[in-house]
């Protein structure tokens, strides 16, 4: 097996030309931290991008970044936090969720996994913060797409549509992002109590308020002592969180408590311990317990996400926790995915997508990882796929068996 480092963009576009002229495909990967979601990859080849490093442009005035694809997260961030500036999308960290250290992920998976984390119900995912790429296709041609300023795109946009492709449509040299100052300060409400009914109908009528929340999360009583190094124990908590200067925080906070008094008592939790919470809500790290247990991640309806849990768990077993107000479900099973049964019921339930983030290599192999996709759809993805990547050189596989 080889395994090809390159440094520039140029080195990419001549190592995957040749993969195409030998039909030699190709695992892209940067540092590896989410390299274990998807299914199990076989290649011969590994094109790795973790020296394709380095921030290449940064103009905090006109809040925009740009670097190439290898560049770790947590330097950019690093950087960003030096001018208070962040990615407003709040991108997840895999790290812990699979086995692996933090702050191991680049800005090239970012763009990939088209990560987000809490602040989504707000700001959106990467996709909706990314300017422009340049990037290399399955056809060995060299691309690129948007640009370095927000009014850049006309006709379609590649730079958002190949987003969240997990790498099989094309290898992203560098890419350029829209920044945003960072809040001032931040408070967490709490309200205990509620059940997963209880807490749905909370968090919608806190989102739909001029409170301006920028998350909200239930967490019940099975896994909330596990938040907070333990800080939190007893009976299920939702939170919202408030952002921003403080004295608005202030008066947003006290308006919001007053909205959720009929739901059950209230508390705060200051900015420290709440930047705290809500990387461990982004993190999902109550289910980074170093075991392959099945985790998934489930996408769908605010108002049907706790009523697909509870039909679920009349199934199977599972622990679960609500991000997005309640729209993003992650459950932990004890062994079986149980991909089948989770899939009819979300069905049942609105509709959605369920993805299994976490899985030993046989269930990968064994289950659809990434949630099936109606016929129309799945017919449009055979063809961007036969566009893009015509010999199925990069990530043969990752996202749908050949």
């Amino acid at each position: 097996m080889t395994t090809f480092t390159p440094t520039t963009a140029a080195q990419t576009l001549e190592i995957v030309q040749w993969a195409v002229a030998e039909e030699t495909p190709l695992e892209v990967v940067g540092h590896g931290s989410k390299r274990s979601i998807g299914r199990p990859v076989q290649t011969e080849h590994t094109l790795d991008l973790s020296k394709l490093s380095g921030i290449t442009l940064y103009e905090p005035e006109e809040l925009v970044l740009s670097a190439k694809a290898g560049t770790p997260l947590a330097e950019i961030e690093a950087l960003l936090a030096e001018n208070n500036q962040e990615f407003a999308f709040e991108p997840m960290d895999y790290g812990p969720l699979l086995g692996a250290e933090p702050g191991r992920g680049t800005i090239g998976g970012v763009f990939a996994a088209n990560l987000s984390g809490p602040r989504r119900i707000k700001a959106g995912a990467a996709r909706d913060h990314v300017l422009g790429i340049n990037a290399v296709s399955g056809r060995g041609e060299a691309f690129k797409s948007g640009g370095r300023v927000v009014k850049n795109v006309t006709g379609y946009d590649l730079s958002k549509g190949l987003a969240g492709s997990w790498g099989t449509l094309a290898v992203v040299s560098d890419g350029t992002f829209k920044v945003l100052p960072a809040a001032e300060t931040e408070k967490t409400l709490v309200v205990a109590g509620l059940s997963d009914a209880e807490a749905a109908a909370a968090m919608a009528e806190a989102t739909g308020s001029s409170a301006e929340i920028s998350g909200a999360a239930h967490l019940p009583e099975g896994v909330v002592g596990r938040f907070l190094e333990g800080g939190l124990k007893g009976a299920a908590r939702t939170v919202l969180r408030l952002e921003g200067f403080a004295p608005s925080v202030d008066y947003r906070l006290d308006l919001l408590a007053r909205l959720m008094k009929p739901y059950g008592s209230v508390e705060t939790i200051e900015e420290g311990q709440s930047r705290v919470l809500w990387r461990d809500i982004r993190d999902c790290l109550p289910f980074a317990d170093a075991t392959p247990a099945p985790v998934w991640r489930v996408s769908m309806a605010p108002t049907e996400g706790h009523k697909m849990v509870d039909a679920f768990r009349r199934a199977a077993g599972a622990n679960a926790y609500y991000d997005w107000q309640g729209g993003l479900v992650w459950l932990r099973m004890e062994a079986d995915p149980e991909a089948e049964i989770l899939r009819k019921l979300i069905a049942h339930f609105g509709g959605g997508h369920a993805t299994l983030v976490r899985a030993p290599l046989s269930l990968r192999a064994a289950v659809p990882v990434f949630h099936p996709q109606p016929p129309a759809l799945a017919a449009l993805s055979a063809r961007l796929k036969a566009q893009f990547d015509p010999k199925d050189i990069l990530n043969p596989g990752r996202m749908a068996a050949a």
